[in-house]
C-alpha cells in the first residue's frame, strides 16, 4: 500500500468527540520513549506529521490522522513512565480505556516494543489486557536497526518464549526500524490487507 496523502485531523481527551466517519481506524501505542512518533512518519513519509521530542510523554492526548481519505492512523498517549504526575496518568489510562472499549470501527491495535529491551512487565500487563478485552492486536518492535541480525532475533525469541506461558500462540508482529524504514512495506502491506477485507 502506498500512502499518498495523511493530514491531522484532532486532537482529543474525549472518545466521544473522536471522528464519526465510521472509518476504519489502526491505533499505535506503547511506552513513553518507544519511537511512537518517529515510526508513525516514517509509515506516512512525512518527518512531523507527529511531534516527536526529547522529552518522553509527549502525546497526551488521543490524535487522529486521515490516511489516504479512507482510514484512520490513532496516535495514543504512551504509557509507562512518562514525566506526568500520577493523577494525568490515571486520566491518560482512563481515555485509553475508553477509547479501546467504545470505538467500534478500531480494526487492530499496535504495541509498540523496543526491541533492544528484554520483555518489559508493563509491555505484557497491557498486551494481557488487549487479550483478555477481546481487542485483537499486532506487536511492533522497535528500533531494529541498533541490534544485529543475531540479537534481533533473540530478543524476538525472548518475547515469544514468555508470551507463550499464557498465550496459545505469538501474536502477529513486525521488526522495524524508522530510520532505515524497515518492517514499513510489511506493516503498510498488513493495513491494506484489514482494509481490503472489509469491503
Amino acid at each position: 500500500m502506498l500512502i499518498k496523502s495523511a493530514e491531522f485531523l484532532v486532537s482529543n481527551s474525549d472518545v466521544e468527540k473522536c471522528p464519526k466517519s465510521g472509518l476504519p481506524e489502526y491505533a499505535f501505542i506503547g511506552r513513553s520513549n518507544v519511537g511512537k512518533s518517529s515510526l508513525i512518519n516514517m509509515l506516512t513519509n512525512r518527518k512531523s506529521l507527529a511531534k516527536t521530542s526529547g522529552r518522553p510523554g509527549k502525546t497526551q492526548l488521543i490524535n487522529h490522522f486521515l490516511i489516504n481519505k479512507n482510514w484512520h492512523l490513532v496516535d495514543l498517549p504512551g504509557y509507562g513512565y512518562a514525566r506526568v504526575s500520577k493523577s494525568t496518568k490515571k486520566v491518560f489510562q482512563k481515555f485509553i480505556t475508553q477509547y479501546f472499549a467504545l470505538r467500534e470501527q478500531l480494526v487492530t491495535a499496535f504495541v509498540l516494543v523496543d526491541i533492544r529491551h528484554k520483555p518489559q512487565p508493563i509491555d505484557l500487563e497491557f498486551m494481557q489486557w488487549l487479550g483478555e478485552n477481546g481487542i485483537p492486536f499486532s506487536i511492533i518492535f522497535t528500533k531494529a536497526d541498533k541490534l544485529k541480525p543475531n540479537a534481533i532475533e533473540r530478543h524476538v525469541l525472548d518475547y515469544k518464549n514468555v508470551l507463550l506461558e499464557t498465550w496459545e500462540e505469538m501474536p502477529n508482529y513486525f521488526v522495524t526500524s524508522s530510520s532505515n524504514e524497515t518492517g514499513k512495506e510489511e506493516l503498510l502491506g498488513y493495513i491494506g490487507e484489514l482494509n481490503a477485507n472489509m469491503r
